[in-house]
C-alpha cells in the first residue's frame, strides 16, 4: 500500500517552540523534490519529547500542509495501548492517510503481549497501519511469526523494519502474505531490502536528500538495478556518517543546520553533536556538493 520512499520529518525548534515555518518549508521543499510520503512525529521527529497537544498539532499540521498532494503517515506509537488508540484516533480525524505504531518500549511485553497490543489499536481505528520494529530502541524484537499473525489483520498493513537483521526480514518475506509491506527502517540497508522483496524506505537521509532517496528506491522497483545500487552507494558514506555521529535525530538536523534549512535546535536529553561529529559530518557533506549546494562556504 505504502511503496517508495517517505520522509521520516524531523520537528524544527526555535526557542523551545515549535518552528512552524521552518517545518512548512522543510514539508514544501520534501513534496517539490518528489518524496512518496512524509512521517511526522516518528523518532525523528523527536516525539518522545512533545507534549500531547504539540502532538496533535504537528499532524494536523503536516496533513494541511500536503493537502492530500502525498499520504501522511502519523507516528502515534506509545507504550500504553490506550494513548496509542487516542492518538490514533487523532490523526485519522485530522486526515491523516495511515499511522505508524512503534513496538511498546520500556515495559517489554511478551509476543502474546504484542499481538494483544497492535490488535487492540487495530480493531479500535480503521486507519491503515504500519508496525515498527525497533529494538535497539524498543528493547523488544517482534518475531516474525508475531508479524506474520498481526498482518492478517485488515488494517495492519506493513512493518517499518529496524532490527538490522536481514535474515529475520528474509523470513518475514516468506511467511507473510505478499500484499504485506516489508519496509526499511534503516538509510544503510535500504538496498539490501528492496533486494528482498522490500517496498520501499521511511528515510531519515531523505530529510536531506529526499529526490536521490525516491531514485534509489524507484529505479530499483522500476527493475533499474545497476542505477538504484550506484546511487546508494554514493550516498552511503555520508548517510552512516550522518547516521552513526550521534544518536538520531541528532546527525540529521546538524546537517539541515549547516544548510541554514532550521536551526540547530534539540529538546533534553538531546543535546548537539560533538565538535569530531560535526566535522566528520560537514566534511562528507562537501565532498557530496552539498554544502556548496545550500550556498555554505567551503
Amino acid at each position: 500500500m505504502f511503496r517508495g520512499a517517505y520522509t521520516a520529518l524531523v520537528t524544527p525548534f526555535k526557542n523551545g517552540q515549535i518552528d512552524y515555518s521552518a517545518f512548512e518549508a522543510l514539508i514544501e521543499n520534501q513534496m517539490t523534490k518528489g518524496i512518496d510520503g512524509l512521517v511526522p512525529c516518528g523518532t525523528t521527529g523527536e516525539s518522545p519529547t512533545l507534549t500531547e497537544k504539540e502532538h496533535g498539532e504537528v499532524i494536523a499540521f503536516a496533513v494541511k500542509t500536503a493537502r492530500k498532494r502525498v499520504p501522511i503517515i502519523a507516528g502515534t506509537g506509545s507504550n500504553s495501548t490506550a494513548e496509542a488508540i487516542q492518538l490514533t484516533r487523532h490523526a485519522k480525524e485530522v486526515g491523516a492517510d495511515g499511522v505508524l505504531l512503534v513496538c511498546p518500549y520500556y515495559n517489554k511485553p511478551s509476543q502474546r503481549g504484542l499481538i494483544a497490543h497492535f490488535t487492540a489499536i487495530a480493531d479500535a481505528v480503521a486507519i491503515p497501519q504500519i508496525l515498527y520494529n525497533i529494538p535497539g530502541r524498543s528493547v523488544i524484537n517482534m518475531a516474525p511469526e508475531t508479524l506474520a499473525e498481526l498482518s492478517r489483520h485488515r488494517n495492519i498493513v506493513g512493518v517499518k523494519e529496524a532490527s538490522g537483521n536481514l535474515e529475520q526480514m528474509i523470513k518475514l518475506k516468506t511467511i507473510c502474505s505478499p500484499d504485506f509491506d516489508l519496509i526499511s527502517g534503516d538509510d544503510t540497508i535500504t538496498l539490501p531490502v528492496l533486494s528482498i522483496g522490500g517496498a520501499g524506505v521511511i528515510s531519515v537521509i531523505s530529510n536531506l536528500i529526499p529526490q536521490e532517496t525516491s531514485r534509489i528506491v524507484h529505479s530499483y522497483l522500476e527493475g533499474k538495478t545497476d542505477e538504484s545500487r550506484d546511487l546508494f552507494m554514493k550516498y552511503f558514506e555520508l548517510t552512516k556518517t550522518v547516521m552513526s555521529a550521534d544518536v538520531n535525530p541528532v546527525g540529521i538536523k546538524t546537517v539541515l543546520a549547516l544548510r541554514g534549512q532550521i536551526a540547530e535546535e534539540y529538546r533534553l536529553p538531546l543535546v548537539p553533536v560533538s565538535p569530531e561529529g560535526r566535522e566528520a559530518i560537514r566534511i562528507q557533506m562537501d565532498r557530496s556538493g552539498l554544502l556548496t549546494a545550500a550556498g555554505q562556504k567551503r
